[in-house]
Parts: structure tokens; sequence; C-alpha cells
């Protein structure tokens, strides 16, 4: 495992981090996620990312369990607020009320005194921000939480943050989670460079875009039993594009590049991703341990420039790069 410091800030954290969205709690078994986490402890990974809202908290709630035993000091703990956690009017968004109740959810459900990094998981129009920023300061202040991101939030409304945080003197945002792969760059042109100026890292999630450039679908094909593309509680996540034929035919492509380059397609999509100098950690999930095992042989891996125009060459078009696509709910009482 290589390791990575979060942006600008001291904390070191495993460049692969093992996130449970999705998996734990809903769609694999509580062995089969223990047996996940075991894999990722084993090959090295300290970071683990998961959210209150997945699962409704049952999944941290078994990454909770998974983790007993081991040295909290060792381990990297992250999680995040504002998707609906009830049917409350208060349930939801990013007030103090919310952010502090919800830190109080997760650290109980997690089995933990503190949360090494504590993510606004959209940004809340609806909630001034100077409200939210005072909230996450407080969980700082009283050690319950000891960094404090964002994810998916726009260029602007981090250097907002930053702002307040500055004529405030909070403590600054150390890092953003925005989705990120081959196919999905849309983070490039504004919020990466608002980003490396201010010092703040990507924690990314969907490396291997829902296990679309995994290879496993195949055009007029039916998605392979057990995976995503096959749940139907999930399906909806990765539907645009596995029916997106052309895409799966120049996801095809790729596959003589992983094997030129000695990679299978999952490690050489996790590699593309951490070849951005300001990547701090791609997380990656699974349903088996031998996912895991596999994904992690990603970490360290130093792709060629020829190999990565080789890439961008065969994806062409059927890359996202509009900025506009990162987006957050603007009336979260609809939200649930």
């Amino acid at each position: 495992m290589e390791f990575r410091h979060l942006g600008n800030s001291g904390l070191v954290i495993s460049e692969i981090a093992y996130g449970n969205w999705i998996t734990h709690g809903s769609q694999v078994e509580e062995e089969t996620a223990a047996a996940c986490v075991r894999a990722a402890l084993d090959a090295g990974v300290t970071t683990f990312d998961t959210a209150d809202v997945y699962a409704q908290g049952k999944a941290e709630e078994v990454l909770g369990r998974a983790l007993k035993g081991e040295r909290r000091d060792g381990l990297e703990i992250f999680s995040k607020v504002f998707w609906p956690m009830g049917e409350g009017k208060n349930d939801r968004g990013l007030s103090r009320k919310h952010i502090i109740r919800g830190a109080e959810d997760s650290l109980r459900r997690l089995g933990t005194d503190y949360l090494d990094l504590y993510q606004a998981h959209r940004f809340d129009y609806t909630t001034p921000l100077e409200e939210t920023m005072r909230a996450f300061e407080d969980l700082v202040r009283q050690g319950k939480v000891l960094y404090v991101g964002v994810s998916e939030w726009r260029a602007e409304e981090i250097e907002r943050a930053l702002k307040i945080a500055d004529e405030m003197g909070f403590d600054r945002i150390v890092s953003n989670q925005p989705q990120y792969n081959m196919v999905w760059r849309v983070i490039e042109s504004e919020v990466v460079p608002v980003c490396e100026r201010e010092g703040i890292g990507q924690i990314v999630w969907s490396p291997i875009a829902g296990g679309v450039l995994t290879g496993k679908y195949r055009p007029g094909q039916a998605a392979p039993s057990g995976s995503r593309g096959a749940d139907p509680k999930s399906s909806h996540f990765v539907k645009d594009m596995t029916e997106d034929e052309a895409l799966l035919r120049k996801v095809a492509e790729l596959e003589p590049l992983a094997a030129e380059a000695g990679l299978s397609m999952a490690q050489l999509a996790i590699a593309w991703v951490l070849r951005n100098r300001n990547v701090s950690a791609a997380i990656v999930g699974a349903s088996r341990p031998e996912q895991v095992r596999d994904n992690v042989e990603a970490a360290g891996v130093t792709l060629d420039d020829a190999l990565v125009a080789r890439i961008d060459e065969i994806l062409g078009d059927s890359v996202r790069r509009d900025a506009a696509l990162t987006r957050s709910p603007e009336d979260i009482r609809n939200l649930g």
C-alpha cells in the first residue's frame, strides 16, 4: 500500500480507501462485508469511508463491527451528513441541528469516539453556510471530528466555504469527495484547479464507474449475475452507462491496453485516477474479498503518458467534462 497526505493537511491516508456505499447493510450479507473489510486491512488499507445515509445507518453499523478490535489510531474513519435520515423536517440538510445530531448518531453506529473526517455530503442551499461551517467547527473543537470535508461541491461553493472559514477563524475544509473516473471528468476544469490552489485533496468515488470500466458489461448482453447492473436495488446507478452500447464497445477496446500494462481492467482504471496529483485517495467498494485484493494492486502503479493518451483516444467523446454536471438538490424538503 502507498500513502498520501489528505490535501495539504497533516493527515496521511492510504491511497486506496475502502468504501461501503450500496454494499454493506443492503447488497451483501454481513459476513461477506466483514470479509471484504478484512481483505482491505490485510492489504494495508487504513482509510474507510461511509455515510449515515448508506442503508439508512446500517452500513455504518456493519463497518463499525467489522473494525472492532482494530487499533483505532491506526485507522482513518470517514463519514458524511446531508441526506434524509428520517421523515422529520430537520432530519436532512446541513442545519446545525442535523449536523450535530448526525455526528452523534454516526459515532454511536461506528462505535468510535471520533471521526477522522466528517464530510458535508452535498451543498445545502437552504441553510446559511456560516451556520453549517460553525456546526462543523464546534465538532472539531469538541474532539468528535478531526478534519472537515465536503462531497460533490462545485468550485464556487468550495471557495465560499474557505472564505467563511478564514473570516471566522475556523479550520478550513481539507477534502472534496467527487465522482471521478476515465469517463466522468467533470471536476477537472474548475474544482481541481481551485482545490490545488487551496490545498484541498480529492477522495474520489466510483473510480471504476460502478464496474463499467472493468469490462464486465457487454453490448447487447444482459448484466452478469451478481453485478450492480443486475441488482434491482442498485442498477439505476449504472443504467445510463450499461445501456450506452457505444461506451461499452470503447471500454472493451481498453482491454488490450490493460493487458499490455500487466494490469486488470479495474487496476488500470484506479491507477488512471491516482495519477492525478490532486487525488489523495480512490475509494473502492466490493461485494467479494477477491475484488478488494485485485483493486488494491493499483496502489503505486505508474501509467506512462503514451498509455494515457491511447486511453483518451479510445474513449473520445464518451468522456463527460461539463462542470455543471456537479449539482446538489435545491430543495431538501422534497428529498427522501
